[in-house]
């Protein structure tokens, strides 16, 4: 940092005047030259410098022992928050106004006094402008007594802590889930939606939220497509070193940004947060939370806002990102919206990921506001996965698979992954209904699996690996269709039945008889698809008007 000569270098002989009078010096110089070599070897003098410090108001002394526990120097946007703006302005205005005799703020009792400058130094995301105490002046200093270590927030109330919501490994289940649907090219908008829910819980990570986490474990490449081998690995690793991996990437993940997900918020053009600073400051904050504790969620965002607002901010630059508000529009600029910027990360971060990689439980005050969770606490699993060891409790994937006669499958989310994830190939998906994942094996989706490669012989060595009882008849049926294909079929018909055969001769005769297709019999006939009203006109020129079942031509 620069020394004092070079902290008041180019300050005019006003400036320099007011200093001395504030240190109680007599400064008689031509010239602010001449000034400043007399006045910086008296400034530096050990005595006056502890008679200053000891003179200082008591905020001035805080702000200056702020500046010392933090090396000398912080940005100036968060120290001019929390200590007050300078007064901009010239030198003759100054000199008539004299502000800082006519209520200073303590960011003005030091400036004018000159223990804080102002300049610009390279940090790793660019130049910052910073309030400093000039290193020759620094070390004559007298140490600032530390500030106590004090957690953010304080205890849930028991109110807070109502209704407890305990961290899970569902999102492994889900990553199957998404993985399958991946393979498969089935659209992955719907797995969210309720009536067809196969996503854990409703609250689960989004599709985007998963396939972001998937991609910076490695197993999804950037396009978000399937890399095999990784993800056979994923499938087939215990529960506890799967989640271990997930949370080790997500620790690790420069390219998984929070607050692009944070609901209500959208951010746009060029912002360039730092998603992996703003992470290991949350982890930094949990840290001083009490082990075992349940903690305020709502007290511990607004001590964070107090203490620390700029955790993801480099020099609390609260107005060159473009953050808008999804329901009004608005964009969210200046630090008077850190909660709905800045506190709503934090809250999403604990409520989200860190819930759904099983490192945070949460609490909720009722259960008709188990959305909107009041608590929190670190979970049973925190410590080992924070420190990228597995924890030792997870549940063993052993359940078997049900395949009935009437090609339904079901199979437990406790079923070993890797057979979920091919069976899930081979069928039409139903629903998870909590217990089950619920599958139909069609035509249609095993023609969808012959397409990737897979046969019904694969399928079969999944059930006699993994099921109980497969019915017979399933297993025949299932080899008929790899033998013979579909020997049934099904279809949805329109059906013009007559009052006699000579009419439909004579319809069959007509123009109309394009629209027509297989007879059923001598008096009915099927309609091809979109010519119903064709068909009718055709009949009212013969002479004939029909009846049409209620809804037909509606739809």
């Amino acid at each position: 940092m620069p020394d004092l000569s070079e902290s008041l270098q180019g300050r005019d002989l006003g400036f320099l005047r007011i200093v001395a009078e504030l240190w109680g010096l007599e400064l008689q110089a031509p010239d602010a030259r001449l000034a400043l070599l007399k006045l910086v070897p008296w400034m530096l003098e050990p005595e006056l410098v502890e008679e200053i410090v000891i003179d200082l108001p008591e905020t001035a002394r805080q702000a200056l022992a702020d500046l010392i526990n933090h090396e000398g120097r912080l940005p100036w946007a968060m120290f001019s928050r929390r200590y007050g703006s300078l007064r901009e302005m010239g030198a003759g205005r100054r000199d008539r106004e004299r502000p800082y005799q006519n209520s200073p703020s303590p960011a003005e009792m030091l400036w004018y006094r000159a223990l804080v400058g102002r300049a610009f130094f390279d940090t790793p995301s660019g130049p910052e402008e910073y309030a400093f105490i000039p290193d020759d002046l620094f070390i004559l200093l007298p140490e600032a007594p530390m500030e106590a270590s004090q957690p953010l927030g304080r205890l849930a109330s028991p109110l807070e802590k109502s209704v407890l919501l305990p961290a899970t490994d569902f999102i492994l289940d889900d990553a199957c889930t998404l993985l399958a649907a991946l393979r498969i090219g089935m659209p992955v908008d719907p797995l969210e939606a309720p009536a067809g829910r196969h996503f854990s819980t409703e609250d689960a990570a989004s599709v985007e939220v998963l396939e972001s986490l998937l991609a910076s474990a490695g197993i999804l490449d950037l396009n978000h497509q399937i890399l095999p081998e990784p993800t056979r690995s994923f499938l087939e690793a215990n529960r506890g070193d799967a989640l271990a991996l997930l949370v080790g990437a997500w620790l690790r993940s420069e390219g998984f940004n929070e607050l692009r997900f944070v609901p209500g918020l959208r951010v746009e053009g060029e912002t360039k947060n730092d998603p992996l600073r703003a992470r290991q400051a949350v982890l930094d904050f949990l840290s001083q939370v009490p082990v075992g504790s349940w903690w305020s969620l709502a007290a511990f965002v607004s001590a964070i806002g107090q203490r620390q607002p700029d955790f993801q901010r480099p020099a609390g630059d609260y107005d060159s990102w473009f953050i808008r508000d999804t329901v009004t529009g608005e964009y969210l600029r200046g630090f008077e919206h850190w909660h709905d910027v800045d506190g709503a990360l934090l809250r999403y971060m604990l409520c989200g990921p860190m819930h759904w990689l099983g490192l945070i439980d949460l609490a909720a005050a009722s259960e008709d506001s188990r959305e909107t969770s009041t608590a929190f606490r670190l979970s049973k699993w925190s410590t080992d996965l924070l420190a990228g060891n597995v924890p030792p409790d997870f549940e063993r994937e052993e359940a078997p698979i049900f395949a009935r006669s009437k090609g339904t499958v079901h199979v437990s989310r406790l079923t070993p992954r890797p057979a979920r994830y091919q069976v899930a190939r081979f069928c039409h998906w139903d629903r998870y209904d909590g217990e089950n994942y619920r599958y139909r094996i069609t035509t249609s989706s095993l023609l969808n699996a012959r397409s990737q490669g897979l046969r019904v012989s694969h399928l079969l060595a999944i059930f006699r690996k993994y099921a109980k009882n497969v019915p017979p008849a399933l297993v025949t049926a299932l080899e008929r269709w790899e033998e013979n294909g579909t020997e049934a079929h099904l279809e949805r018909l329109l059906i013009l039945r007559l009052s006699n055969p000579e009419i439909l001769q004579a319809l069959r005769n007509s123009p109309a008889a394009r629209y027509l297709g297989d007879p059923l019999g001598t008096a009915a006939i099927v309609v091809k698809p979109g010519a119903l009203e064709k068909v009718l006109a055709a009949l009212a020129e013969m002479g004939y008007l029909a009846e049409v079942e209620s809804g037909l031509l509606d739809s």
